[in-house]
């Protein structure tokens, strides 16, 4: 959960900074804003959901293993590092890139789009619905953009597990997951994923414009709901 809040500071203080260096607040710069957060998060996304991933499937491939390999998602980077190194902690980070750019601009051009159209202003009676509404829908955008590549990600970080290695490359994990799935393979878990991702959204892109929206002072907040508009009197994430 602290990982999590990390990443959203994280991605939240960098869309915020470059808006303000791109100096319009456009649907374009909203993508691209979105895509440098995305990129620059990787660094701590990437090692984090390997962590994750291999504390899932701990003992997958091992006869009657019962003790845990992994104490906690830290412990589990170290043993990670101290056997493969720097590359071993960063395994997935291509495709975590591959993901996250595009899928963060995404991100931020639906809602900027959304919020646009909704057209909520501060004293609007309906503005916090319409801001649930459109970080929801665009967290599902985001997802719908990307989810293949989450797809091949997650194969690739949990390749090795058990000690025996599938994939020899991006290409080959894609090759043979076609070969084995079918193209369905892309979609596998998408459903729930979806499920999940509108609430958080939800949640998260309301939680961070009213609370920006306040701290600027209502009179000062933006006129549409966008989380960081490049103004004179905007103020870093």
């Amino acid at each position: 959960m602290m990982g999590l809040t990390f990443i959203n500071a994280i991605v939240f203080g960098v869309q915020g900074n470059t808006m303000r260096l791109l100096g319009h607040d456009t649907p374009t710069n909203q993508f691209l804003a979105g895509a440098a957060a995305g990129a620059i998060q990787c660094v701590i996304c990437c090692p984090m959901e390997l962590a994750k991933t291999r504390m899932q499937m701990q003992g997958t491939g091992e006869k009657k293993s019962t003790r845990k390999l992994y104490k906690n998602s830290l412990d589990c980077l170290v043993r990670i590092y101290n056997r493969e190194g720097l590359w071993g902690v960063n395994r997935g980070m291509v495709t975590t890139l591959i993901r996250e750019t595009p899928g963060f601009g995404v991100y931020f051009l639906a809602y900027d789009v959304l919020t646009r159209s909704l057209g909520c202003e501060p004293d609007d009676r309906y503005m916090i619905p319409k801001l649930l509404f459109a970080g929801g829908m665009a967290g599902i955008a985001s997802w719908l953009s990307t989810y293949p590549v989450d797809v091949i990600k997650s194969r690739l970080q949990a390749d090795g597990v058990g000690g025996v290695n599938q994939y020899s490359s991006i290409a080959d994990c894609v090759r043979q997951s076609v070969r084995r799935e079918g193209y369905m393979v892309f979609t596998r878990g998408l459903t729930s994923t979806l499920l999940r991702a509108f609430p958080v959204n939800a949640a998260t892109f309301a939680t961070v414009t009213l609370v920006l929206m306040y701290a600027r002072g209502v009179e000062e907040g933006p006129k549409d709901c966008e989380p960081a508009q490049p103004s004179h009197h905007a103020q870093s994430l």
